[in-house]
């Protein structure tokens, strides 16, 4: 009789445990929105949801310590003039979230670090380039100041935020792309779109470097993330409409790592990917489960790990980067679930009974700092991320400001002289004029007399540092 030899793996027992009633986030109105985004983003610092609102599109910003019943005249960032349809917070500044909105706009706000005081409607930015809705916005993962905003006008616009101007404009796909995911170091991404291609775009060379058509039979969105390794992991439908996953090498598309069904149900599958443990999480909207797996070099390299079920439907769903895990508890992974009236944190935990650190559950993960400047990148060069250790649990620091410097034409044009006869002071008397002329005149004799004395005491200085006075 053969016994069945049981997978090795740490995180095999992980199990998830919702927040207690009283660390929740009650009587938020979660957008109603018919668009397949998670609405909910999450950093060490914020929780951000996108809300209902009146009059445009707005999103509720809290900090992670404000739990509990929400206050209904909470401020809310809203400038947007149409629903919100995804958001993203930067991953070099905790302050910093992006949106995309059905104005066909993308904004940039910048979050004071006990959250909005007042309503805020005046973006640091203001990414302007799409014809039709903008669904999509992504930061890069190691670049300052870059991200990547995806339209209903099939275009993929990637911006420097710090000046407000866009770098590269990618017009390949020729219908609706349902999501788009970077790779590690940001050199390349990975798209779907309705026409049933899976496509890696390399955005500095402009063009598609591989493309798979119907990775997953099924007519139904499909998405896809890039995993540490640089496959990419793919959640979509079967002909029969059956959920279905698969793991690609992008260098070699004919045939799948894996491809596992999975089961019957409408809900797009949003993949939520730990590189630093390589597991996924699978959250189907309108589904009240999550099932995790793990990703291996060995067969069947998909493995399933569990489920995590709850009794109410899911409307969206954060997750926290590692930074904000808490390393005491053994907890690998926090997610955010939307319900219609509330965010539910949800902790994903490995058992262990030692109260120390544990090094093989935490290595060294993503840090704040990038490790790129825009023009490095845009020049050609990758890195990957800069690394920190979660040894001492991780303290988010202070708010920095986003500076914006806009190259605008206008502004190095001189300003329109207008002619003396359309002044309001036309008639002005010939004493005064030669007054006012004659005080100018003076005002430039004592700047430059200033100017000539800064000079020589420069010199002096010089002199003195050099040890010849």
């Amino acid at each position: 009789m053969s016994r069945k030899v049981v997978r090795q793996s740490k995180f095999r027992h992980v199990f998830g445990q919702a927040a207690k009633a009283e660390q929740c986030y009650d009587d938020i109105r979660v957008s109603k929105a018919t668009w397949d985004s998670s609405f909910c983003a999450v950093n060490p610092k914020f929780l951000a949801v996108v809300v209902e609102s009146g009059g445009g599109g707005a999103i509720l910003v809290l900090p992670l310590s404000k739990m509990g019943r929400l206050d209904k005249n909470h401020p809310l960032v809203a400038g947007h003039a149409g629903p919100v349809l995804d958001i993203d917070w930067c991953p070099h500044n905790d302050n910093i979230l992006a949106s995309g909105s059905e104005d066909c706009t993308a904004m940039v706000w910048q979050i004071p670090d006990h959250g909005p005081a007042r309503h805020t409607s005046e973006p640091i930015v203001t990414l302007e380039g799409h014809s039709k809705r903008v669904g999509i916005v992504s930061w890069h993962p190691t670049a300052r100041n870059i991200i990547l905003t995806a339209g209903s006008d099939n275009l993929i616009i990637i911006w420097n935020v710090g000046t407000g101007e866009p770098l590269i404009s990618m017009d390949d796909h020729p219908d609706l792309i349902y999501n788009v995911s970077w790779n590690r170091n940001g050199s390349l991404f990975c798209t779907t779109c309705k026409d049933r291609r899976l496509r890696v775009c390399d955005p500095r060379r402009r063009e598609v470097v591989a493309e798979r058509l119907a990775p997953h039979e099924g007519i139904r969105p499909m998405r896809a993330i890039f995993t540490r390794d640089g496959n990419i992991f793919t959640t979509g439908f079967t002909r029969m409409s059956q959920r279905e996953l698969g793991l690609w090498d992008p260098t070699s598309f004919e045939e799948p790592i894996a491809l596992q069904e999975m089961d019957t149900s409408n809900g797009v599958l949003l993949p939520f990917y730990d590189p630093d443990t390589n597991i996924v999480y699978l959250c189907g909207k309108g589904d009240s489960s999550i099932r995790y797996f793990e990703i291996t070099d060995e067969p069947p390299y998909v493995h399933y790990l569990s489920t995590y079920s709850s009794k109410e439907p899911q409307r969206g769903m954060g997750f926290m980067p590692k930074r904000g895990v808490d390393v005491s508890k053994c907890e690998i992974a926090r997610l955010y679930k939307l319900h219609e009236r509330k965010c539910e944190p949800i902790m994903m935990t490995v058992p262990r009974k030692s109260d120390l650190f544990q090094d093989d559950l935490y290595p060294d993960t993503a840090g704040p700092e990038p490790a790129l400047e825009p023009e490095e990148w845009l020049e050609g060069r990758d890195e990957d991320p800069i690394l920190v250790s979660l040894r001492e649990g991780y303290v988010p620091p202070k708010s920095r400001e986003l500076k914006v410097a806009k190259k605008n034409v206008l502004d190095t044009r001189p300003a329109p002289r207008r002619s003396m006869s359309s002044c309001d002071g036309g008639n002005i008397a010939p004493q005064l004029l030669e007054k006012l002329l004659e005080e100018v005149h003076n005002l430039r004799a004592t700047v430059l007399s200033q100017e000539k004395r800064i000079c020589d005491l420069e010199n002096k200085l010089s002199k003195f540092t050099n040890g010849t006075a």
